[in-house]
């Protein structure tokens, strides 16, 4: 069983909506979140290397560790960080999953319609990261 696992450091990030503008008769689409595709996909393409992207099912079991905000008690905030209180604000757990369903599509895994199963969990932490362990099954 082939398996790779991501840790990516910064605040999880959410896919967004595509934006559309008008030139002159025309509207057109575009993907305002370039910038931060890129720089997740240089931080994965660094930690996978030269290694294919997996041809079989896969499993993804993702972890989001979302910033706890600065305004948090002591009080809350060790109460965040030991789980007690749960990441129930914005972003919605599947638009963070999207973002990085696409990103890593092709890279990570040749399409993500092979992905078979998917656990994913947001928690507080004072270091905001992304942790995917993605496994070929089979």
């Amino acid at each position: 069983m082939k398996s790779l696992l991501l840790e990516i450091p910064g605040k999880p990030i959410a896919k967004k909506r595509p934006r559309f503008a008008r030139r002159g008769k025309f509207v057109t689409t575009y993907n305002d979140q370039e910038t931060e595709e890129g720089k997740f996909l240089l931080l994965a393409m660094q930690q996978i290397g030269d290694k294919k992207p997996l041809e079989g099912p896969i499993m993804i079991s993702a972890e989001f560790f979302m910033p706890i905000p600065k305004s948090t008690s002591k009080k809350k905030t060790l109460l965040m960080e030991a789980g007690k209180i749960k990441h129930t604000k914005k972003p919605d757990t599947s638009n963070i999953i999207k973002f990085y369903e696409d990103v890593l599509n092709g890279v990570a895994w040749k399409d993500d319609s092979q992905i078979f199963m998917m656990t994913a969990e947001k928690k507080y932490s004072l270091i905001p990261k992304v942790r995917l362990l993605i496994r070929e099954v089979g």
